[in-house]
């Protein structure tokens, strides 16, 4: 006797990893559930990427007026009450507008908090819903520093909500997170001192580029306190006192915990499943299967080598459409993840990196930003890119840092995705001018 469920599929997690296929995978006929606790969209619009760009948005505009000063007259404030309403606006209807998507297309959203009972079914609430399969897709969360006083400090999600921005913050981390608000932060006002917990920033991205980075924001008041060692936060007389070091002390307003992020698999029934789980997260095979066959994973979850990104999970979420619609049965083949800090100026990159050129037989071609025109309309001073080709000047890699780093990377991520040859780049007649234009005839 067939077997018979609710749904043929059911997602746990309403992210990227699973709207950007169950949307279309419901479109093509299946029964698609989806069940999400919070906002629908998960982390990226509603407390990541779309909310951290709008924060972002005045920065350029404050950096831009800066370098063109004489061109232009007058200062840019950034007002941080303002901005965070301005913030609110923009990101409040996502999740509406994507839960529309969802059911516009036929999927269902079942709202409250699921628990795996078993390899086809999941507990809402006390109600049961089954699928012939299922995908884990529950993100990840902030990281919080095992040190005494932990609860003194705030996450991501907290700080992009605050109201007021205090004076003094401190920021424990330097990856994308820490970067990122700290540059945010300077520029509205506050006095910034990143703690690392090593001596190296950003640590896979090109590390001239992030020395860079660092240099211009030391040189606009934020402190950088490499291998730091926190070993305690204590409240003292108002203050929130850092210690860190043999004896190192420092007294701020605010700690922000930017330590990274972890795997969203606890109490979530992975267990009573029998699916397999690590310190990492979920760890599936190449059709994104965990070792239950029915129970498969998407997006940051996952136990991968890749990169826990948005285009990541958009791709996975992509395939698993494609593979339970019946239109492919291969392995995922993951094409090259960009991947963009968003520090001012940003720093981006594609596909092999410059340190990785020699291993694989490819060469570097060095060009210094500010050398470019294009790049002389705004008066930008600090900046370079990096394009790596195998020995057919296939483009297989680019780094850059700029202002306008995402956008040159995004320009030439066709090149090094479909490996276009020197006649097929002169196809490409990109509007004149433009940084497309400009990106582009440095690869021809």
């Amino acid at each position: 006797m067939t077997q018979t469920y609710d749904y043929d599929v059911l997602f746990l997690g309403a992210g990227h990893g699973t709207f950007d296929g169950a949307g279309p995978l419901a479109a093509s006929g299946k029964r698609v559930g989806v069940i999400e606790s919070g906002l629908i969209g998960g982390t990226c619009p509603n407390r990541g990427c779309n909310a951290k760009i709008t924060l972002d948005a005045p920065v350029t505009v404050q950096r831009a007026v800066e370098r063109m000063q004489g061109v232009v007259s007058g200062k840019v404030g950034i007002n941080w009450s303002e901005l965070v309403a301005h913030k609110q606006t923009i990101i409040d209807p996502l999740p509406g507008n994507i839960a529309g998507k969802l059911t516009q297309s036929g999927a269902d959203i079942i709202h409250g908090r699921g628990v795996l009972i078993d390899a086809h079914t999941i507990s809402v609430d006390g109600r049961a819903y089954t699928g012939d399969k299922i995908v884990v897709a529950t993100g990840l969360r902030p990281h919080r520093l095992d040190v005494p006083g932990d609860e003194l400090a705030i996450d991501s999600s907290d700080f992009m909500n605050l109201r007021e921005l205090p004076h003094r913050i401190a920021i424990m981390g330097s990856g994308y997170i820490s970067m990122e608000f700290a540059t945010i932060a300077n520029a509205a006002g506050a006095d910034v001192t990143v703690l690392m917990h090593g001596d190296k920033a950003l640590r896979r991205f090109h590390q001239p580029f992030v020395e860079a980075v660092i240099d211009d924001l030391q040189s606009r008041g934020v402190t950088f306190v490499r291998n730091a060692g926190i070993r305690q936060l204590s409240r003292d007389d108002g203050d929130i006192t850092v210690h860190y070091g043999d004896d190192a002390t420092l007294a701020v307003d605010m700690v922000l915990d930017a330590t990274g992020r972890i795997p969203n698999v606890e109490g979530i029934g992975l267990e009573a499943a029998g699916v397999t789980v690590t310190p990492h997260g979920i760890p599936v095979n190449d059709h994104l299967q965990t070792n239950v066959p029915s129970i498969y994973a998407a997006g940051d979850v996952i136990d991968k080598e890749q990169p826990r990104l948005t285009p990541t999970a958009t791709f996975e979420s992509y395939y698993l459409y494609q593979l339970f619609s019946g239109q492919t049965d291969a392995a995922i083949d993951y094409p090259p993840i960009p991947t963009v800090v968003y520090t001012s100026p940003r720093i981006a990159q594609v596909g092999v990196q410059p340190e990785s050129a020699e291993a694989v037989g490819a060469s570097v071609v060095h060009n210094h930003v500010p050398d470019d025109w294009y790049r002389q309309i705004d008066e930008q001073s600090i900046g370079d890119s990096l394009l790596v080709f195998d020995d057919d000047h296939h483009l297989v890699g680019v780094a850059e840092m700029s202002e306008q780093a995402e956008d040159a990377v995004n320009t030439l991520l066709p090149a090094v995705v479909f490996g276009y040859d020197r006649d097929q780049m002169w196809r490409m007649a990109h509007l004149f001018p433009s940084i497309s234009a400009s990106a582009w005839h440095k690869i021809r």
